[in-house]
C-alpha cells in the first residue's frame, strides 16, 4: 500500500519531475545536497556544460524560489477578491520567465525541459549565465553581476537599469555573499557527493 501511495504521488507530480520538498536549512550547501544528493549531480552537469560554478547556480535558485518547484509570483486582486493577471510569467526553481525559457528551448533544442524540474532549471541558469558572459563580459564566478543580468535581462543590464533599483542591488549582493559561502562549504562534502555510488571509486570519482 505504501509503495502504491508513493507511485500515485509521483505520478501526480510528473509534470514537476516528482519534486521533493524544499530543504529546511539553506544556509549550507552541504546540507542542501544532503537533503537531495541528485541536485549536486544536476548542478555539476550544468557546470560542466556551461561553466557556471555550482555555488553560483545554487545561490540563484535559493534566492529565486527557495527550492520550491512550482512557485510563481502572487496574483494581484482587484477589491481584494477579483484575481488579476500575474505581473510576471516567472515560474519554477529558477523563476525563469516565459520569453527567456522559450529562447533557452530554442537555443538548446531541449523541447522536453520543464521549469519545475531542478535539472532543467539548473541547466537554464547555466545557459543564461553563459549568454551573460558572452554578451556582457560578466565572469561566470561573479554571482552578484550575473544575478543583476538575470533579474534585469541582458538589455536592462547593459543599460544599467539596476542602478535605480537599490533593492535589486541589495538582493544581488546577498546572492554574491551566499555564493561565496557555498563555495567555501562545498569542498567539505564534494568528494562524498561524487563518490557516493557503489560504482564510483577513487580516483575515478574525483
Amino acid at each position: 500500500m505504501r509503495y502504491g501511495v508513493v507511485f500515485m504521488v509521483c505520478a501526480a507530480a510528473a509534470a514537476a519531475g516528482c519534486a521533493t520538498a524544499p530543504p529546511q536549512r539553506t544556509e549550507n550547501i552541504c546540507e542542501i545536497f544532503e537533503h537531495e544528493p541528485r541536485w549536486y549531480d544536476h548542478a555539476r552537469r550544468s557546470e560542466a556544460r556551461w561553466g557556471t560554478p555550482i555555488s553560483v547556480q545554487i545561490a540563484i535558485v535559493n534566492q529565486e524560489s527557495s527550492f520550491r518547484h512550482n512557485v510563481r509570483p502572487p496574483r494581484p486582486r482587484l477589491f481584494g477578491f477579483i484575481p488579476l493577471p500575474r505581473r510576471s510569467s516567472a515560474y519554477g526553481y529558477a523563476q525563469a520567465q516565459s520569453p527567456a525559457w522559450s529562447d533557452y528551448l530554442q537555443a538548446t533544442g531541449r523541447r522536453g525541459a520543464r521549469r519545475g524540474n531542478i535539472a532543467d532549471a539548473l541547466d537554464f541558469i547555466g545557459w543564461y549565465n553563459d549568454v551573460s558572459n558572452q554578451r556582457l563580459g560578466i565572469a561566470k564566478a561573479n554571482a552578484e553581476h550575473l544575478y543583476l543580468a538575470y533579474h534585469e535581462g541582458h538589455g536592462g543590464y547593459s543599460r544599467s537599469t539596476y542602478r535605480n533599483k537599490p533593492q535589486v542591488v541589495r538582493v544581488a549582493q546577498r546572492v554574491g555573499h551566499q555564493s561565496r559561502a557555498y563555495a567555501e562549504q562545498l569542498p567539505g562534502c564534494e568528494r562524498k557527493l561524487r563518490c557516493r555510488r557503489f560504482y564510483q571509486f577513487w580516483p575515478f570519482c574525483r
